[in-house]
């Protein structure tokens, strides 16, 4: 099994700084700006799509009756909005090919 790394915000912005030559600074900002930009969208219900990478979608769950598992007493789970996520074909077939 592979290790499992994690992407950061801080290496996105080393790799902008690398690949297109901004400074680390203008790196840092432009990955700031973009995901406030994502969080504004998403804060106001409206999906974020990215061709080729996937969609965020806001989704609202009605109230339903949950069970504890441990005592098997229903409970009301309230409604909610729920972020999810759903890939493009293309980055589908990057992950599941390498």
């Amino acid at each position: 099994m592979r290790s499992v790394e994690t992407l950061t915000r801080a290496a996105i912005a080393d790799a902008l700084h690398r690949n297109l030559g901004l400074s680390r600074a203008e790196s840092l900002e432009m990955v700031e700006s973009i995901l406030d930009l994502m969080c504004e969208a998403l804060g106001r219900g409206e999906n974020v799509k990215i061709s080729g990478f996937g969609t965020f979608l806001l989704r609202d769950k009605g109230e339903r009756v949950g069970r504890n598992p441990k005592t098997g007493i229903e409970v009301p789970i309230t409604p909610r909005r729920v972020l999810t996520f759903r890939s493009s074909q293309i980055l589908k077939q990057r992950v599941t090919s390498e």
